[in-house]
């Protein structure tokens, strides 16, 4: 009874302002609502006129291409350092801060930081040239084409920390006798790893595969402070579309529609791993 009393504060306002506003989002989304709520019901208009537009495909796209790279990338750069770190190399504790000090930094000053390096005029472009290669040219950051793989490598650097460090305390965590085992075997270092201890890491994958979609898909702060989702919207990301159209606009509807499309598309990922969940701890208590 008195845990339900400290916790009962904390889950009014998760209710409230988590599940409430989605059911609000909704509700809105099947309205015409622009400036102002107004709550005359449309039915699934908005959402025709979402998926009518080039530029919310555009933003599907990039969300797509942003983190089907921002996830391999991470997860396999995290991986090869955990593995790195896990020779029990001396300075580790050192070098894992090094590896980790990235994920302290918010993204807008990481995107901060990244536009001026990958500025043609500032960066990486005019660092390579005033060392003697005059044709060099590195100008993804003003170009249409290539714009939404800078955001990839911005997020890349600040989350590969916090996979490896997820996947150190996994390997961290594997028996050692089965390693043992594998040795007596005659089994290598690179057979270990990959028949052994990465098969056992299986639900380590799971946890960060899930947080770094979730990270990807609610992506703003990082597309603001790079790209400002440009040029021209080649860089939009589901959740800059809806910012704008919501804020600049005044098509709230429409952005709530864009809105809940983002809900179930981290819904779609949060249920199946949730259920996963739920499934390996029953099996654990038998």
């Amino acid at each position: 009874m008195m845990s339900l009393i400290v916790l009962s504060p904390s889950l009014l306002i998760l209710s409230v302002f988590v599940y409430g506003f989605a059911i609000w989002s909704l509700v809105i989304s099947m309205t015409s609502s622009k400036l102002a709520p107004k709550y005359d019901f449309v039915g699934l208009e908005q959402y025709f006129a979402l998926w009518s537009m080039d530029r919310w495909h555009v933003a599907v796209s990039n969300l797509a291409i942003f983190a089907g790279l921002f996830i391999s990338l991470s997860v396999g750069l995290g991986l090869l350092l955990a593995i790195f770190l896990d020779q029990r190399i001396r300075a580790e504790n050192v070098i894992r801060s090094i590896y980790l000090y990235p994920m302290a930094i918010s993204f807008i000053v990481t995107g901060t930081a990244w536009k001026w390096i990958l500025n043609p005029g500032l960066g990486i472009e005019k660092l390579v040239r005033d060392l003697g290669w005059a044709t060099f040219s590195f100008d993804w950051v003003v170009n249409p084409n290539m714009s939404v793989y800078t955001l990839v490598i911005a997020a890349v650097w600040q989350s590969s920390g916090f996979a490896m460090a997820i996947f150190l305390a996994g390997l961290r965590g594997v028996d050692q006798e089965i390693i043992k085992a594998a040795r007596i075997d005659g089994a290598g270092p690179w057979l270990i790893y990959r028949a052994v201890i990465i098969p056992m890491l299986r639900p380590v994958f799971l946890t960060v595969v899930v947080i770094l979609t979730y990270q990807a898909v609610r992506s703003f702060d990082l597309v603001v402070s790079l790209t400002g989702g440009g040029p021209g919207f080649s860089s939009d990301l589901p959740a800059t579309f809806m910012y704008q159209f919501a804020f600049s606009r005044n098509r709230m509807a429409l952005a709530a529609a864009s809105g809940m499309m983002i809900f179930m598309t981290i819904a779609a990922v949060m249920v199946p791993y949730i259920y996963s969940e739920l499934r390996r701890e029953a099996r654990n208590e038998r």
